[in-house]
């Protein structure tokens, strides 16, 4: 009788423990962090199809987005996108020749660079030109919004035509490769 009842005992334990386990795993994965599949070539060479990442939720909870941050979020067709920022709230987005201008000002983006270099003479830019009117018709990018683009700018489906993602659609900043084994470690 005092066997059984041990062994009751101990399963309710047991079971106790793994509720809670599955529940902190539950509440972390739904407010802190989530898996993520990139889906596409967008982000080449950064990111490759088929990388799984981990996704920050809070990040912009406690802090603002950053210029150049890969994010992550709901697209207008019910999707979920990764992008890279390029224009932040109050900015003036432009591509002219190659070059970035953010405020008139050219910027540099080094995760362009291998890109750009593979392109041959004759092949054109890397990203067309276009200004943040054309693509948006916006003058400046309002606060609670902010301007992306993928990596792979020739194959891209990012601001410059499904416009501004507004912060409320960002489901987080992502920066860590999990997946598969040869590509583990931080992006940028």
């Amino acid at each position: 009788m005092e066997q059984t009842k041990k062994e009751k005992n101990e399963f309710w334990e047991w079971t106790k423990a793994l509720l809670v386990a599955f529940a902190l795993a539950g509440l972390i994965r739904y407010f802190l962090f989530t898996p993520i599949v990139v889906d596409g070539e967008s982000m080449i060479p950064t990111l490759k199809d088929g990388d799984r990442m981990i996704v920050n939720k809070i990040g912009y909870y406690i802090g603002e987005p950053n210029r150049y941050d890969i994010v992550v979020f709901h697209a207008p067709e019910n999707k979920d996108y990764i992008k890279r920022i390029i224009g932040l709230p109050g900015d003036h987005v432009a591509y002219k020749n190659d070059q970035l201008y953010i405020n008139g000002e050219p910027l540099d983006e080094p995760y362009l660079k291998s890109h750009k270099e593979d392109l041959s003479e004759g092949e054109g830019t890397f990203t067309e030109d276009f200004t943040l009117e054309e693509s948006t018709e916006k003058t400046i990018i309002p606060e609670g919004y902010v301007f992306v683009m993928g990596d792979n700018r020739r194959n891209s489906k990012d601001s410059r035509i499904i416009g501004l993602i507004s912060m409320d659609e960002m489901i987080g900043k992502t920066s860590v490769v999990f997946w598969p084994p040869n590509e583990i470690g931080l992006v940028k």
